[in-house]
């Protein structure tokens, strides 16, 4: 007898950009879960949890298509997540903003979720690079599906 599971952990990023307080760009896409999250998991289920859960999202300068065996972002902005919320059994979504303060200067290209320990666990490139400037606050949410 074969059983069929549902195979694979997936990734969906959403940005909302705001100018001066009008909402200029909604967007998102899936995203590349790299080959850190699996050893995180692997550590999270054997019950070696000390610094492997998710608390950060970085932003970068690198336009380079993501890839499994990427380990970190360009030139990274980091913050901790807002907050940890649960929509549906088997997803987890990390709400997160960059205040109109932060990250100034950078022409971010790259997003990151990054884990307690430092590991990349998920890396999602824009088409377009996103000139951060004082008059844009971004803000989203990126859902980790089990």
């Amino acid at each position: 007898m074969r059983i069929k599971d549902k195979a694979g952990v997936h990734g969906a990023f959403r940005i909302r950009i705001w100018k001066n307080g009008t909402l200029v760009e909604e967007s998102g896409d899936h995203n590349m879960i790299v080959d850190g999250a699996r050893l995180e998991m692997a550590h999270l289920a054997a019950g070696d949890t000390e610094g492997r859960h998710i608390v950060a999202i970085a932003l970068g300068t690198s336009g380079i298509p993501p890839d499994a065996g990427d380990e970190g972002i360009t030139e990274p902005f980091t913050k901790a997540v807002d907050s940890v919320d649960y929509p549906a059994p088997g997803q987890a979504r990390f709400n997160w903003t960059v205040a109109a303060n932060e990250a100034n200067g950078m022409a971010v290209m790259e997003f990151g979720l990054i884990c307690e320990d430092g590991t990349l666990y998920a890396r999602y490139v824009r088409q377009e690079p996103l000139n951060k400037d004082s008059d844009f606050l971004l803000e989203g949410d990126w859902t980790i599906e089990f």
